[in-house]
């Protein structure tokens, strides 16, 4: 019986570790110096291209600044 009931249910157990990496990634992005450093180099870049115009990449600027000012606040301080 506990044979048949996993593989029913594997798919599910499937789809709910994947939700579980995604959101693993998504957090990890979000609290990541790095990856935000390197979305403010490429919102330089698209103004610097004429891709977007100043009050957009002020916009975003701004944004991603302060989710960089969150991630050091949030940061654990090391000795």
């Amino acid at each position: 019986m506990f044979l048949i009931d996993d593989i029913l249910l594997a798919p599910l157990k499937g789809t709910i570790a994947l939700s579980k990496k995604i959101k693993e990634i998504a957090d990890k992005e979000k609290t990541d110096e790095g990856t935000v450093k390197e979305k403010l180099m490429a919102l330089q870049l698209q103004f610097e291209m004429d891709e977007i115009d100043e009050e957009e990449y002020e916009q975003k600027e701004k944004e991603l600044l302060d989710l960089l000012d969150e991630i050091r606040k949030n940061k654990p301080k090391q000795e």
